[in-house]
């Protein structure tokens, strides 16, 4: 799941210039056409999972942040597997994670 607030939040970091509306040239398009139709909002299914998500990694030492939390239960309010590089921050959420970089067939 790509999430368009984090893009554009490290959009935002980088300094006004060449390279920054390069990158917003090239980025923005991904969302608003090869994404269009298949981003999965923060709804109410997601909002209800979401006490569940952010307090069960808490509970077993290991808090989650806001952003990964909603992530989470966004996949959880759709039964879907989260494919992500950062495994370790959502471990007890309760979700299927997949590492994609690690996935064999």
């Amino acid at each position: 799941m790509a999430r368009r607030p984090t893009f554009s939040y490290g959009l935002r970091l980088l300094p006004e210039g060449r390279r920054r509306s390069e990158l917003e040239a090239a980025i923005l398009p991904i969302f608003e056409e090869d994404f269009a139709g298949r981003v999965l909002p923060f709804d109410g299914e997601a909002a209800g999972a979401y006490s569940f998500i952010a307090t069960s990694p808490l509970r077993a030492g290991r808090p989650i942040n806001q952003f990964d939390a909603q992530i989470a239960a966004v996949a959880a309010s759709r039964g879907a597997t989260l494919a992500t590089r950062n495994v370790p921050d959502f471990l007890d959420t309760g979700i299927a994670i997949v590492n994609p970089w690690n996935y064999r067939d």
